[in-house]
């Protein structure tokens, strides 16, 4: 058996023979970190595995297994697929581990042992999380060792259907010298488990923790070894998660799905309008009703903007919810195409329900809020915005308009402002008004 010496960068992952102070592949300085590797005797001689035709493989369904929590199958594409290896990731303290006890006790109830893997945690302080969530089922087995080459024997005696791993990165191989979480840690563990899931059948879930840029620690290589990365998303602020896939090799990574914290664990949201709108009846000046498109789910969201004098200095802009730059592009144009005083004034804008909005047909509900706000004039609460708004102050068509009216319609709205885009779908009760430029608007706007 071979020993060899090698310096890996823990940021990312780049290796050489030789300790560097400065990493030449990400520039980031004193991350080298040495590891001393045992390379294994060379395997005796194996059977040629034969090429196959594409043709000459069957076809057939992917058979998914429900997690028992619909919003999480939603993300996942409609359920687990055996034998893939999951990976969700968020902020301490967000969920993660909660969401995968119910996970796991839905699991037991339809007749599969489930492994639970506490790297982090004491069995005592997994009880009495399980307690509070009601999770009771003699099918949860819970394993308090790190070590993941005693994994497979744990896995051939208790034949479990789901292994959750809480977290890849307080897991260890042996043959490794690294400490836990370290890059060769990471990738080595990764690589154990996803040859026992691909040979078994059986379905991983990986907790794994996040950088504090919100990033998942580890190098990128981890998130190509899984099958489904998962975001779990949310503001401790609010008792509200979003579940968002970042990578799904078996469904779509547009979908999302939407739970809610309370004291007994996390319950599916069943009504999204009640996250993102305010019950109020009346708005006050600066507040707009606009639609994103997050899968093949349509949300109705209030976006609320503040615009008052600045005082000596630069002028803020301030966004939550959106990305800042995006903000600033808005005040830009407005202030351009429609001759208002913005660079004089601060900028505030907030998207209720704490979600993050990426979609750009929103762009026509955020600019709708900021003329409301620097006009003090009420924009009447039965009115939403859509479109996307161009450098030039036009008004820009959205896809999946009539998917987006539908929900508007179904909510009880009463007039949607659409950018001009061919024949506007017929809604009922639902009155259609199609604009081109943001001067339009604003002339919308001041007449009420």
């Amino acid at each position: 058996m071979k020993i060899s010496n090698r310096y890996v960068c823990n940021n990312c992952a780049y290796e050489n023979s030789k300790w560097l102070g400065k990493c030449p592949a990400c520039g980031m300085w004193n991350t080298f970190q040495e590891e001393i590797r045992a390379s294994k005797p060379a395997a005796p001689g194996r059977l040629r595995v034969e090429a196959v035709s594409l043709p000459s493989i069957p076809a057939g369904d992917v058979k998914r297994c429900s997690s028992g929590v619909d919003e999480l199958d939603r993300v996942l594409g409609g359920g687990m697929v055996p034998g893939s290896v999951i990976l969700i990731g968020g902020n301490p303290g967000i969920g993660k581990s909660t969401l995968l006890l119910q996970v796991a006790q839905s699991i037991a109830g339809q007749g599969g042992p489930v492994i639970y893997l506490c790297g982090e945690e004491s069995l005592q302080q997994i009880r009495l999380r399980s307690m509070r969530l009601n999770v009771d089922s003699a099918a949860i087995f819970l394993l308090a060792e790190q070590n993941i080459d005693l994994l497979a024997e744990y896995i051939e005696k208790i034949k479990p259907a789901t292994v959750i791993i809480d977290s890849i990165q307080a897991v260890y191989c042996s043959e490794i010298s690294s400490i836990p979480g370290s890059i060769a840690q990471l990738r080595e563990c990764t690589a154990r488990i996803t040859d026992i899931a691909k040979k078994s059948g059986i379905t991983f879930f990986l907790i794994g923790h996040v950088t504090k840029e919100g990033v998942i620690a580890g190098p990128k290589v981890l998130e190509h070894m899984v099958d489904v990365v998962v975001s779990f998303e949310g503001d401790k602020s609010f008792s509200f998660r979003i579940l968002r896939a970042v990578k799904n090799r078996f469904g779509s990574t547009d979908e999302i799905g939407l739970l809610e914290m309370g004291p007994d664990g996390l319950h599916e949201v069943l009504d999204p309008a009640s996250i993102f709108l305010s019950s109020q009846a009346v708005f006050t000046s600066g507040n707009a009703i606009t639609t994103s498109v997050e899968g093949s789910r349509p949300l109705l969201i209030e976006v609320q903007a503040l615009v008052c004098p600045s005082g000596p200095g630069y002028p803020k802009r301030m966004a939550t919810g959106i990305d800042q730059n995006r903000l600033a592009l808005i005040t830009a144009v407005l202030e351009k195409r429609l001759g208002f005083h913005l660079s004089a004034c601060d900028v505030f804008l907030k998207v209720t329900g704490g979600v993050f909005l990426k979609d750009p047909s929103v762009d026509f509900g955020i600019a709708a809020a900021i003329i409301s706000s620097h006009l003090d004039i009420i924009i009447p609460a039965d009115t939403v915005f859509i479109g996307e708004l161009g450098l030039s102050g036009q008004i820009r068509p959205v896809p999946y308009l009539e998917l987006r009216l539908k929900e508007i319609a179904k909510m009880g709205y009463q007039r949607v402002v659409v950018p001009k885009q061919g024949k506007l779908p017929v809604m009922a009760n639902l009155v259609g008004i199609e604009v081109q430029t943001i001067d339009e608007i604003l002339e919308l706007i001041r007449e009420g």
